[in-house]
């Protein structure tokens, strides 16, 4: 979804002030007012709170889903560098932006139930992505879990928990993360062999 200058001003605006705030307790003309414009200005854009809602959730997934693209087409077809790549983009994505991360998780139960669909619909091409991966690993025998779908599940968990402690300021890198969750990604699908990592190496 490409904004205009302006739409993109809304966005990063009322994602700070509804991360800040929450949605309930946002203001949509305290939004216009920090944006500088009139109400009036914002509604020509966005009808009301709930579809500047929709177009910052919708934001979000467009920021993160570039990301893994983008990673994915730095590998090749293996399953297991393109596990890396998805897993690396997805601490990438929590790291330097938690604020798309923070309203991911904590603003779409306030979506009505249009936006809802409309934003999960959206949202399959990622998911239905490290399926993908998954599956093929699987299938080409590196990867050998008899869970797939919880694997799946769970490395997006454990990625996503990573927002609610990352510290800039602490001693892990993003990189060095995307590393770390790289490799704890690849030892849960339990794979066969791993060249140049730990988890396909027995003791």
């Amino acid at each position: 979804m490409t904004l205009s200058p302006r739409q993109r001003m809304f966005v990063e605006v009322g994602r700070k002030e509804f991360v800040r705030n929450g949605y309930g307790s946002s203001s949509i003309r305290t939004i216009a007012q920090e944006a500088g414009v009139s109400l009036s200005a914002l509604y020509y854009h966005y009808k009301n709170k709930q579809d500047l809602l929709l177009a910052i959730l919708m934001d979000g997934v467009d920021t993160y889903d570039s990301l893994w693209e983008q990673a994915l087409r730095a590998v090749g077809d293996d399953p297991v560098e393109q596990l890396r790549a998805f897993v690396r983009a997805n601490v990438e994505f929590r790291t330097q932006f938690p604020e798309h991360g923070r309203m991911i998780a904590t603003e779409i139960r306030n979506l009505e139930p249009e936006g809802a669909r409309l934003y999960d619909e959206r949202r399959r091409t990622g998911r239905q992505r490290i399926r993908t991966i998954i599956d093929d690993g699987v299938a080409a025998g590196v990867f050998t879990t008899k869970y797939p779908d919880d694997c799946r599940k769970s490395i997006l968990a454990m990625t996503a928990a990573i927002a609610n402690w990352y510290d800039p300021n602490g001693p892990d890198t993003p990189a060095e993360l995307g590393e770390r969750y790289a490799e704890m990604a690849l030892n849960l699908l339990c794979p066969s062999e791993i060249p140049g990592s730990s988890a396909g190496k027995k003791g």
